[in-house]
């Protein structure tokens, strides 16, 4: 009998739970077939082992990314995801700098803090809330606002383009509606950032030169396509399932507020534990052989990061969140040229957004009287909500 991937029905993928399936797969091989869709019958396969996964991500010879103009092309346009070898290092190169550690740092102590805490001063003195709808939905996208320039109060809308933008390939007038909304935005702030920079990342951006040319507007916009749904939609889905794990463990989320230091090894094993973006895609630019499957040149391949960062022969008891477990490399970031530009940033705000509230939420604790959280969802994962009670105006 033949083991397929067989993903969920689309309208599904906001509460699928896959894990089981996953594991069931890696039990039978490292790289498995995949039920074709219908509007692209190519034969397809998954990689749903550690060693396997890594070696897709880190070999840019026989598996390449131009998979991804096909799939998010329509909606995102020109983006790093989609280009390879030289070109993608000279695209890479230009937003690099922005996020080197002098910047983080500063961003760290003039935004990234300050709307942590702003975002926790209206909600410590109620001593009741729903942490995603209270904070998480908004803190990663606000934190990007501040470092492009944009209006903080333009937050929601980004959000929901970011969402919009992400399932495209599955609801195509979305996603579409949401690039046209995106250009429409940002297209006369980059005519007013080349005319008179203002010293943010959007500046940055329409400054930056390519072999003595600046970039055209058509190749910021992918950038900005790329990266606000990569810095608002990912990084709060993992902040909302780091505090979901918290609050379902609160023996580990108890010894945080005494024991800070701990909370970088929360992080990593959140990433591990459930990234938020559990796929990533490439296709065989040659001819080649993975795990003893032969693929053929321009076969797509779906790598399954979600299943590859659970992998038994790697980590032990794998479903079990355990901060305290050895530290080895995870693919919560993917890893390879193509490893997620932003991963500073969004451990940064993982690390501050969990101090945060275990100084500021004396007493957290899940609402009794509301339903368990669960982390769900097929290609992206986190809660959907969070309610909390904690000691009213603590912190």
């Amino acid at each position: 009998m033949t083991v397929r991937l067989v993903p969920p029905r689309p309208e599904t993928w906001a509460t699928a739970q896959p894990h089981a399936a996953w594991a069931a797969l890696r039990a039978h091989a490292a790289v498995v077939p995949v039920e074709p869709p219908r509007h692209d019958p190519r034969p397809a396969f998954c990689v749903t082992r550690f060693a396997e996964a890594e070696q897709v991500l880190r070999d840019g010879k026989a598996f390449g990314s131009g998979i991804y103009p096909e799939i998010h092309g329509p909606f995102k346009g020109v983006t790093l995801r989609g280009m390879d070898g030289a070109q993608h290092s000279r695209y890479r190169g230009l937003v690099v700098p922005a996020f080197r550690p002098s910047v983080l740092a500063s961003w760290e102590r003039e935004r990234v803090e300050p709307i942590a805490q702003e975002l926790l001063d209206r909600i410590a003195p109620k001593g009741a809330g729903e942490l995603v709808s209270d904070l998480t939905s908004r803190f990663p996208i606000q934190v990007i606002c501040e470092i492009l320039g944009l209006p903080r109060q333009d937050h929601a809308r980004f959000l929901a383009w970011s969402e919009d933008l992400n399932r495209g390939p599955f609801a195509p007038a979305a996603g579409r509606a949401a690039a046209a909304a995106m250009a429409a935005y940002f297209r006369p702030l980059i005519a007013a950032r080349r005319a008179e920079p203002a010293g943010d990342l959007l500046s940055e951006l329409v400054s930056a030169e390519l072999e003595g040319e600046r970039l055209d507007e058509e190749h910021v916009l992918g950038f900005l396509r790329l990266l606000v749904p990569a810095g608002a939609e990912t990084t709060y889905r993992l902040l909302g399932s780091a505090l979901c794990a918290l609050l379902t463990h609160p023996d580990i989320l108890g010894g945080l507020a005494a024991d800070p230091g701990r909370i970088p090894a929360v992080v990593e094993e959140t990433l591990r534990w459930e990234p938020s973006v559990t796929m990533t895609m490439r296709v065989t630019t040659q001819d080649t052989e993975l795990a003893g499957q032969r693929l053929a040149l321009g076969t797509p391949i779906t790598v399954l990061l979600g299943s590859a960062n659970r992998d038994e022969s790697r980590w032990a008891d794998p479903a079990r969140f355990d901060p305290a477990r050895p530290a080895l490399p995870h693919l919560g970031f993917g890893t390879g040229t193509h490893v997620c530009l932003g991963l500073h940033l969004a451990r940064l705000e993982l690390r501050v957004g969990i101090a945060a509230v275990c100084a500021r939420l004396r007493n957290l604790r899940l609402d009794p009287g509301e339903p368990a959280p669960v982390v769900q969802g097929y290609a992206f994962r986190g809660p959907d909500r969070l309610p909390v009670r904690f000691d009213a105006g603590s912190g």
